[in-house]
This record gives C-alpha cells, sequence and structure tokens, in this order.
C-alpha cells in the first residue's frame, strides 16, 4: 500500500509541477470575473481563452482546447474596443472639438484613460481599467542607473522616448487646464507627468493597429489606435505567425492563428519581426532566443579601428553618411550583416582603391587585401562588443546586491545583454571559421 501511495504522490507532484509550466489559471479572480461580465454585457462571447500566470512569461492566456491553424483566436466586438470616438462619444468629447490647434488622436486617449482612472468606481471602464498594469518597465519608467547599462543605440532612442513624452506633457497642459470644469479638484493634480507617463504606456504599449477616418477635430497624425481589452492579454512570441484585423461583417477585432497551440497550454500572438531592442523600447520585454535580434554597432565603435591619418577618412564618412550606411549596422545570429561589412570595406579601402568606391558598396570584391582587412577589423570589433557587454553583466550583478529596488528592472536589462553576448560569440565563431578560409 506504501508504495502505491508514494507513486501516486510523485504522480500528483508531476502533475502540479506540469500545470505550473503551463500556467495557473487565474479566471477566478475577480478583476477577470468582472471584466468577463463587463465584455460579455458588450456582445462579447466566451472563447477558449482563460488569464493565466505562467512561470517565464508572467501574465498570460491559455487555451481550453487544443487550436490548429486556422482557428479564430478572439473575436471582440466594437462595443468593446476603445477609440478615438469613444472619447468623442464621452463628456471629454466636445472640449476635443472646441480646441485649438486640435489634439492628436494619441493625447485624446491619454487624456480619455487619466480621466477614467482618475473616476474610479465611477468610470464605465473601471473593470479594464482594473487589470491594467500600474507600472510599466518601458524606458520612459527606468532610472537613470537602468538606462546607463543599456547598449549605446538604444540608450540613445531611451532619450529620444524619454523626451517624446515630456514634451508631450508640456503641449498639452493647456489643453488639461481647459478640462477644469468637469472636476471639484485642482487639474494640475489629475493631469500630472506621471499620470500621462502611465497613460502614453498603456497606449504605447496595448494597442492594436485599427484604421480610423480621418477628423477634423484632431490633428494630422494617423488615427489608428484601438485597445482591446482581455486581448491585450495575450504575449508576444516570434515564432508565431497570426492574423488580426477589424472584421467589417462581424463588426469585431479578430485574430486567426497560423499556428498550432495543444490544450492548457500558452497562447501566443506576434507584435511583428522585431529585434530585442526595439521590444524592450516599445513594450518594456525582451524575447529570449528572438530569431530577429540582432547587436547595433555604433558609428563611434564602427571608426575607433580606423587609423586618423587616413588621408582619405572624411571622404569615406561622407560616402557612408550620403549612402545611409553609419545607421543600422549589425551583428545577428549568422554573423555581420551585409550592411556592416560593406561599411567596413569601404573605410578599408586602400589609397589606390579608393576610385572603386561605387563597387564596394554595390558588393564588388575589390582586392583580396581589402577583404581579408575587413575580416579583422570586424573580428576586433566583435571582441570589443563581447568584452564590454560582459563587462556590463558584471556591473549588474554588482549592482543588483546593492539597489533591490531595481531587481526587476535591471533583469530585463541582464535578459537583453545576455541575448546580445549569445549573438556576439556566435559571430566570433563564424568570423573565425571565414579567417580561417581566406588566409
Amino acid at each position: 500500500m506504501k508504495k502505491s501511495r508514494g507513486r501516486t504522490g510523485r504522480r500528483r507532484r508531476r502533475k502540479h509541477l506540469q500545470s505550473f509550466m503551463d500556467g495557473v489559471n487565474c479566471s477566478h479572480q475577480l478583476e477577470y470575473i468582472n471584466l468577463k461580465k463587463w465584455l460579455k454585457d458588450r456582445g462579447f462571447e466566451d472563447s477558449n481563452l482563460r488569464p493565466a500566470q505562467f512561470w517565464d512569461t508572467g501574465r498570460g492566456m491559455m487555451t481550453t482546447k487544443a487550436l490548429q491553424a486556422g482557428d479564430l483566436i478572439i473575436s471582440l466586438p466594437e462595443k468593446c474596443l476603445l477609440t478615438t470616438a469613444t472619447v468623442l462619444s464621452s463628456c471629454l468629447g466636445e472640449y476635443v472639438m472646441k480646441w485649438k490647434p486640435p489634439v492628436s488622436p494619441l493625447i485624446a486617449l491619454c487624456t480619455f484613460l487619466i480621466a477614467e482612472k482618475h473616476a474610479d468606481e465611477k468610470s464605465l471602464w473601471k473593470p479594464y481599467l482594473d487589470v491594467l498594469p500600474k507600472t510599466y518597465t518601458c524606458p520612459v519608467y527606468l532610472e537613470h542607473d537602468v538606462v546607463s547599462l543599456f547598449p549605446e543605440p538604444l540608450r540613445k532612442k531611451a532619450q529620444e522616448q524619454r523626451t517624446t513624452v515630456h514634451e508631450l506633457y508640456m503641449s498639452s497642459k493647456a489643453f488639461f487646464s481647459s478640462l477644469q470644469p468637469l472636476f471639484a479638484e485642482n487639474i494640475e493634480t489629475i493631469f500630472n507627468y506621471s499620470a500621462l507617463e502611465w497613460a502614453w504606456c498603456t497606449v504605447n504599449t496595448r494597442t492594436i493597429y485599427m484604421k480610423h477616418s480621418q477628423r477634423e477635430c484632431f490633428s494630422l497624425e494617423p488615427d489608428v489606435y484601438a485597445l482591446a481589452p482581455y486581448l491585450d492579454l495575450l504575449n508576444h512570441s516570434p515564432n508565431i505567425q497570426v492574423k488580426g484585423a477589424f472584421n467589417e461583417q462581424t463588426r469585431s477585432y479578430e485574430i486567426r492563428t497560423n499556428s498550432q497551440c495543444k490544450k492548457y497550454e500558452e497562447v501566443f500572438i506576434c507584435y511583428g519581426p522585431h529585434d530585442n531592442q526595439r521590444l524592450l523600447l516599445e513594450y518594456g520585454f525582451v524575447a529570449m532566443n528572438n530569431p530577429h535580434s540582432s547587436v547595433y554597432v555604433s558609428s563611434d565603435t564602427l571608426l575607433k579601428y580606423f587609423p586618423p591619418l587616413d588621408k582619405q577618412r572624411n571622404a569615406k564618412i561622407s560616402i557612408l553618411k550620403d549612402h545611409d550606411f553609419l545607421e543600422n549596422l549589425t551583428f545577428g545570429w549568422d554573423g555581420p550583416s551585409w550592411r556592416l561589412l560593406t561599411a567596413l570595406k569601404l573605410l578599408s579601402l586602400g589609397a589606390d582603391e579608393f576610385t572603386c568606391w561605387k563597387r564596394t558598396l554595390l558588393g564588388d570584391v575589390i582586392s583580396a587585401r581589402n577583404e581579408q582587412q575587413t575580416l579583422t577589423i570586424t573580428a576586433k570589433i566583435c571582441h570589443f562588443l563581447i568584452e564590454e557587454t560582459q563587462h556590463v553583466l558584471l556591473q549588474i550583478s554588482q549592482l543588483r546586491s546593492s539597489r533591490e529596488n531595481l531587481r526587476k528592472h535591471l533583469a530585463l536589462v541582464e535578459a537583453l545583454r545576455m541575448e546580445d553576448l549569445k549573438i556576439l560569440q556566435k559571430s566570433a565563431e563564424i568570423l573565425r571559421d571565414l579567417n580561417m578560409v581566406t588566409s
């Protein structure tokens, strides 16, 4: 008897572990019960999706039945979508319509989210607002100490993102002030910078693309946003293919899968073929073993390996700039990109080869010496980036012990840098093999 009980116990443990690997169903939690009821009142019919907590991706969606390619994952009625039409039909509508110069569709949505969040219990959208993240991990939310650990090109973009949000806030303050008649409290305490930061991240990370016709009450920026409750709980995977679009017949936003998915597994959608730097910048996460990932080489790093005494150096840099060969130079899983090698080939041209620069940009082989020097310098840049990445990973592990409050954010940068290291090490191997062939 004892023996069989032990086996049953083991089986139960294994089953429990398996369910944890698959994901823990969260649909019994009050916030999801309220959300489902709210969606049902707006015409949403129960799908096979359940909110769940997964050990590797966090909150996501599991399927209660096996999915085949072509199956409909979710169909969300128009009434459930939050768009600029929602804003215009609310009490904010008349303020948006009369404001000059017109506000952007993005600001209209941000304003609505801030106002509804402030309304709390009185908001018709409360069941949706309750399941939205309270904070985000996009660069605008991260501390300077964390952003400084980003690779240089991403650091620059993170700074640009911060500037964009700050300028958006400053340029919208007068419009926010015009809404004072709608609120008992001082408008500046409701529409403050941190409220806009949260609303901007909500729109930036969670909207689906849905084209709306241009309205005169909005500025000329494209009106292509829709917030999609429940649907936005689906996580991204770079290896999944889906089709998502608004169906004019059913007046619903529909997503169909092109992949299979087993019962109780997490259901993924794909936000697009983005590398990890773009995913972190726009959505605040990174995807491990992302086939689209690459390591960017900044122009400063590129030029470090070329003698400043080269008489044609400035002319070469000008040519690269004019032909857009100083940006998007990368190492990927398959080694250095064609663009990176081409830029380095041009910089490696000897004085007697310089007149061949056009042929270089077209991919012609100029000389054996040029090819060999290009490979040597590419390998040096790769090794420099490996050392720099290892140094940052060391910094992260030291910071983690002293900055407990940054743990989650440091883990994010660590994941990005670990992926970079794998790509660079793979590239170094490929370059070693190429060097053996050519030498």
